[in-house]
């Protein structure tokens, strides 16, 4: 499922949620340091909130790759305690997480996000499965990758959580 453009609505990208088990979200985010559950993507919209995401039934969540500024940015006062995007949808049953700890230049990140892709993916030709647990590698695969074309910020800015 692809929304795109007027059908990038909080509607769509909640019922896409609830519908695949891998997501992409490329969009802005904006992290809230005083309220974490009012943290959100930008929607066509309405903002879709972290809090609309915890509280649906999201029953096939696997992966998500957030590719939005900011989306695992932590609180200096209690970093034990984070709430951020990211760690809202492991909560809300998503196995892997990639995330942002910073802005996100969209030129550049591009080229990450093509090879970890194609990392991901590279087994299902043979008849492999898409498999989230295989996240972590292909991130720190497309990040060396890259190293030739994207800057150092920018291939440190995306973190993984979860299996």
């Amino acid at each position: 499922t692809s929304i795109s453009g007027d059908e990038a609505t909080r509607a769509g990208a909640l019922d896409a949620l609830q519908r695949n088990t891998w997501v992409h979200l490329a969009c802005h985010g904006k992290q809230d340091q005083e309220q974490p559950y009012n943290s959100h993507f930008a929607m066509r919209d309405t903002p879709l909130t972290l809090l609309d995401i915890m509280e649906e039934d999201i029953p096939h969540a696997e992966f998500a790759f957030l590719s939005a500024c900011h989306t695992a940015v932590c609180d200096d006062k209690t970093p034990d305690e984070v709430i951020h995007l990211a760690a809202g949808l492991q909560f809300s049953g998503f196995k892997s997480v990639i995330g942002t700890l910073w802005e996100v230049n969209d030129t550049v990140a591009k080229h990450i996000v093509k090879a970890f892709y194609e990392k991901m993916f590279e087994d299902l030709e043979d008849g492999g499965v898409m498999d989230c647990t295989k996240a972590a590698r292909a991130l720190n695969h497309a990040t060396y990758f890259v190293k030739k074309v994207v800057p150092l910020e920018q291939r440190i800015v995306f973190i993984h959580i979860g299996v």
